[in-house]
């Protein structure tokens, strides 16, 4: 499957979506990656966004499982660094 079609079928729930798309509009690639990966990884974003989509399953799985370790405001940012990744992405495609 292609990475942004495995994106494409994402099911989260809309406050969670609505709340990463907004944060999104000001996604800074340096910042949210150190986050996860230390120094921002010299890799294509269809990598990285192999990478974050995995992390993002974590946090999904640790929500629906209501886990005491799950974060809202880590899923959000997760979530943020995939639909960053995927605008760049799409734009290299084109």
């Amino acid at each position: 499957m292609d990475i942004l079609q495995r994106m494409n079928r994402l099911k989260r729930p809309p406050i969670l979506v609505r709340a990463a798309k907004e944060g999104a509009l000001s996604y800074r690639r340096d910042t949210h990656l150190k986050r996860y990966f230390g120094e921002v990884p010299p890799m294509h974003s269809k990598d990285l966004l192999g990478r974050l989509l995995h992390l993002e399953d974590q946090s999904n799985d640790q929500r629906l499982a209501e886990t005491a370790d799950y974060s809202v405001s880590r899923h959000v940012d997760i979530l943020i660094a995939v639909i960053g990744e995927a605008q760049i992405f799409r734009a290299s495609q084109s």
